[in-house]
């Protein structure tokens, strides 16, 4: 059995930059040591026939194929900018000058 301390908890606590009581780090404590417990029975089970796998499910990549093709050209494209300079689109600065 794991037991997370209530200093643990504080210390963790501290870290996030969360301000908690004492009665909230000794339920924190004793909530955290429950889950861990409960994981541990996990180390329990008979795994050795088991695949190990990164996803429950089958994942398969439905993006679409990077293929070149005709795109337009950059006189096209600045056709509809509304301010454009030396071939580039001009847009407001959003830096405080």
């Amino acid at each position: 059995m794991s037991k997370i301390s209530k200093d643990q908890v504080k210390h963790v606590a501290n870290l996030a930059r969360l301000s908690i009581t004492e009665q909230e780090a000794e339920k924190y404590s004793e909530q955290l040591s429950a889950i861990i417990d409960f994981s541990e029975l996990l180390n329990e089970l008979d795994t050795s026939n088991v695949e190990p796998t990164t996803h429950v499910l089958e994942m398969k990549n439905i993006v679409r194929k990077d293929e070149p093709k005709e795109w337009i050209s950059k006189e096209d494209a600045l056709k509809n900018a509304p301010d454009q300079k030396d071939g580039q689109f001009r847009v407001p600065s959003i830096l405080d000058s």
